[in-house]
């Protein structure tokens, strides 16, 4: 498609609600913030399986179609780019079948339900030789990338560990209803997709790989109330508690859990080396703490990462005017959109299929760590790329 002299790419999104409004948001915001852009995003198809819930969504964010079927967004000729925002039982088949069709696709995290079927995808995207990312969007945090060039500088010098939280409050209710995320068929796991899977991301992104783990897992409420009636049976993890060992030598704590009263949307980490420390809090996500052995100074320090020099400094507003959430997002539709352009590449800032699967198989080995009390090296589990 063309808009005059701007090439214009095509985009159907799977999902309407939760993180798929933050995706659909995105694509009105991105060609504003980032200008020029090698392509401009254009929102043909909105897809999900409720056709006046979909209808809605395609009126409210102006899709010109909507789909209550997943398959006729990807037989859409116009469509170019699948952004695969919907529940964890869809990534597979739906990305798969786009990257058949040859669309380029950005798929929500966690890649798949498992690492078996994370590596159909991750196979599939090499095949069609498509661009291919996984929606992994705290990569796209200034304060989160701030950290990961400090560590790569050697401020901090050989790190010794990684310690890390993801918490919040939303099943402490046993009135909460039950729905797809308490189904393992459906959403693969619990709070190690939901939650651990993100800082387990982290963990790759700043640290490096995972080489073993050992972990404790928990269902604290094993029945809910079905919308409709009735009661649901509860059979993926409320919480896990878990040992990391780093190839590099390094070792951490991941603790993921959805009880935890107070909690909203606490990811937090720390980062202990040889010369310094440095930890974040994403519910105060435009800061990062910074102590560093030869500055001088006898504690940490709070840097408000919205300086011009800093990782997307400028690209918003002046100095001292904080970003959000929501802003993530546009950052990542952003780089994956200059890799679909062929002016950049999806890895190593943002996080490829590939990415994804491996993330996917050091989550498979923390449900297993925690189903047979022992530790689980993972090196050994991870299989190569078919090749294309």
């Amino acid at each position: 498609m063309t808009d005059g002299s701007v090439r214009q790419v095509g985009i159907g999104v799977l999902g309407y609600e939760g993180v798929a409004k933050a995706h659909l948001l995105a694509i009105q915001r991105v060609s504003t913030i980032f200008w020029p852009l090698p392509a401009r995003p254009l929102l043909v198809a909105v897809a999900g399986r409720s056709a006046d819930r979909v209808e809605r969504a395609a009126q409210r964010y102006g899709a010109q179609a909507a789909y209550p079927d997943w398959r006729g967004l990807i037989d859409d000729r116009r469509v170019q780019v699948l952004i695969n925002a919907g529940p964890n039982d869809v990534h597979a088949e739906a990305s798969v079948a786009g990257a058949a069709r040859g669309l380029h696709v950005l798929c929500e995290k966690p890649l798949a339900r498992t690492s078996t079927e994370a590596a159909q995808m991750r196979d599939a995207a090499a095949t069609a030789r498509i661009v291919h990312m996984t929606g992994y969007n705290y990569r796209f945090v200034p304060a989160v990338r701030l950290a990961r060039q400090l560590i790569r500088e050697g401020r901090l010098g050989r790190i010794y560990h990684f310690r890390t939280r993801y918490c919040d409050d939303s099943m402490v209710d046993p009135s909460a209803p039950y729905s797809w995320r308490h189904d393992k068929a459906r959403a693969g796991s619990g709070v190690i997709g939901d939650l651990a899977a993100h800082a387990l991301d982290l963990a790759r992104f700043l640290v490096g790989e995972v080489s073993a783990v050992s972990a404790t897992a928990r269902i604290f409420i094993d029945r809910r109330p079905r919308r409709d009636g009735g009661e649901g049976a509860v059979d993926v993890e409320d919480a896990i508690e878990a040992v990391l060992e780093f190839t590099t030598g390094a070792v951490g704590t991941l603790e993921a859990s959805s009880f935890c009263p107070g909690r909203k949307n606490f990811l937090s980490f720390e980062v202990n080396g040889s010369g310094g420390s440095l930890a974040f809090n994403l519910e105060r996500l435009n800061e990062l703490e910074l102590f560093v052995r030869d500055d001088g100074a006898n504690g940490f320090r709070t840097v408000l990462v919205t300086e011009a020099h800093h990782p997307y400094g400028g690209t918003w507003w002046p100095p001292g005017h904080i970003l959000g959430w929501e802003h993530t997002f546009v950052h990542q539709l952003h780089h994956f959109l200059l890799a679909v352009g062929g002016q950049s590449t999806v890895e190593p800032d943002g996080a490829s299929f590939e990415d994804g699967y491996r993330c996917a198989v050091v989550c498979d080995a923390l449900d297993r760590a925690a189903r047979e009390g022992r530790r689980v090296p993972v090196e050994g589990l991870v299989t190569p790329m078919k090749p294309g």
